[in-house]
């Protein structure tokens, strides 16, 4: 129980494996612990055979410091992951399905952590749109910007982003870093089989050409098959398939109508009958895909009008025949997911539909907790699991529930699947408390109610806004600092003015980054 904590195996491999064993090894110096009795050891075991998704494409800002702390340069990245710019999300035929769009940008609103906007917009929500009168970067997207200069430092910014890649070179990329510069052990084999000590802790697991691998803590990156977690330890799966229905996606390639094409530095995502199709544009492509609810729309519907929809960027007869790939999945997650000396990280702890980009960010957020409260020996482990479990369990819900308030805004009411997703009682009570809250006052500091929330209250607003919500805050709250708001807003238009007239467009930038590449920090 006293023994320290020194070996770390990791299971699996792709974003999920990769991005854990780099933030372990560079928080905790792996590669110049060179006293083996001292030093801790992280090694990683992937099977040979097993591709990953690869299509995990888009992620939040945090990826820039979690990039930064493995020592990685963001050109590199950039250029070896075929990545570009994410700003944030744009939403089309949400809310009525007459052609509308709006913004989930990633700059918060101006001013916001002192003063809270929403209140002094309201009376002028008929002329511009929340996310255009509190912030800049909703017109970046609409113009095609790039959210820095080829002046600005590798992660510095003019307005806050995080990136579209590719992830099957993402995780490639990151391998190669890790074992060549963060000291990770990398072993390609296949596990035949978990083996138990008495305690019941995870002893060892057998591998068929390197035989037993024993390890302190493990980490589960199975993907779906969960093999430590699910299938070794028979930890239940929660389904929320009952508040998002959405359980398959179909996902193509798409190619670049001209090798100059604008890169979209927002994530599109468009409402279609049964689900939404995202759009992802990198610099050498785009990724396309479509998730719905396998309930509500059958496959071969579900890939007309996948296909309906790529028709005018690639022609009628090319995508007819481009070939699209099937995926399922059951949208929920593990009971929990840190027991005894076993951990889930990625799709082995659980999954929920690609909107907002929830599982690089939940990669990110667990193996950052790891390291960080990284138990000194066996006798503290399980203080740690339960904080971690408790911690996890609540961002779950939260997901769920921002998730959830993207359907229950829409007033769409032209399919079953519409009608039902919109409905209220498929809605979580949390998320009913909230709606109900805001309709006197508008999301801000006090809805944030731990720590390191997934999102923060500025999202709410972007979402209910952008989807017609209306608050109406006492007369009071908005006479109070009236003054204050229309100077922020005043400024928020300068700035906005600023940065369309000298920012680059997005392709432009990506150009003169192969070219320069960006000025270390």
């Amino acid at each position: 129980m006293h023994k320290p904590l020194k070996k770390i195996v990791i299971v699996g491999g792709g974003s999920a494996g990769w991005l854990s064993a780099g933030i372990i090894a560079a928080e905790h110096a792996i590669d110049h612990a060179t006293d083996s009795a001292t030093g801790l050891e992280v090694t990683l075991i992937e099977s040979p055979d097993i591709a990953p998704i690869g299509v995990g494409e888009g992620t939040w800002p945090s990826m820039r410091s979690t990039l930064k702390k493995m020592g990685i340069s963001e050109t590199d990245f950039l250029l070896e992951c075929d990545a570009s710019f994410k700003q944030g999300s744009k939403f089309s035929n949400w809310h009525t399905n007459t052609n509308e769009h709006y913004y989930h940008p990633y700059t918060l609103p101006h001013g916001f952590n002192d003063t809270n906007l929403a209140p002094f917009w309201q009376p002028f929500r008929d002329k511009i749109s929340f996310a255009d009168a509190v912030c800049t970067q909703s017109q970046l997207g609409e113009h095609g910007l790039a959210p820095k200069q080829i002046s600005t430092a590798e992660y510095d910014f003019n307005a806050n982003y995080g990136y579209h890649l590719d992830a099957s070179k993402f995780a490639i990329f990151l391998q190669k870093h890790c074992t060549k510069n963060l000291g990770v052990k990398h072993i390609i084999d296949h596990v035949t089989q978990v083996n138990p000590s008495e305690t019941g802790d995870i002893a060892s697991i057998t591998s068929k050409n390197h035989g037993e691998i024993s390890g302190d803590l493990f980490i589960d990156c199975t993907g779906t098959s969960s093999l430590l977690l699910g299938k070794h330890y028979g930890i239940p799966f929660v389904s929320k398939k009952h508040i998002l229905f959405n359980d398959s996606a179909l996902a193509v390639h798409v190619p670049h109508q001209r090798p100059d094409s604008p890169i979209a530095s927002f994530t599109c995502s468009t409402a279609q009958t049964a689900g939404w199709i995202w759009d992802i544009a990198l610099p050498s492509r785009r990724g396309v895909g479509y998730t719905y609810s396998s309930s509500h729309i059958t496959d071969d519907k579900a890939e007309k009008e996948l296909r309906d929809y790529i028709t005018p960027i690639m022609g009628a007869s090319a995508a007819e025949s481009i070939n699209i790939r099937k995926i399922s999945f059951s949208p929920g997650h593990r009971e929990k997911f840190w027991h005894k000396n076993c951990i889930a990280v990625g799709l082995s702890a659980g999954f929920i539909e690609p909107l907002e980009a929830t599982a690089l960010a939940l990669i990110e957020l667990s193996a950052k907790m790891i390291s960080e409260q990284l138990p000194a020996n066996r006798q503290t482990m399980d203080i740690v699991a339960k904080r971690f479990n408790t911690k996890f369990l609540h961002r779950w819900q939260n997901i769920v529930d921002f998730l959830k308030l993207h359907y229950v805004l829409s007033q769409r009411t032209d399919s079953d699947y519409w009608r039902e997703i919109s409905d209220h009682k498929q809605c979580p009570d949390t998320l009913q408390e909230q709606l109900l809250l805001w309709k006197t006052q508008p999301p801000y500091h006090y809805d944030a109610t731990h720590t390191e929330e997934m999102f923060p209250s500025a999202s709410y607003q972007y979402i209910l806004y952008g989807m017609g919500f209306v608050t109406d805050p006492p007369l009071e709250k908005r006479l109070d600092s009236s003054k204050k708001a229309d100077n922020l807003f005043s400024e928020n238009l300068k700035h906005t003015k600023h940065l369309l007239s000298t920012l680059p467009k997005n392709r432009e930038l990506i150009n003169k980054i192969k070219q320069y590449g960006l000025p270390k920090i």
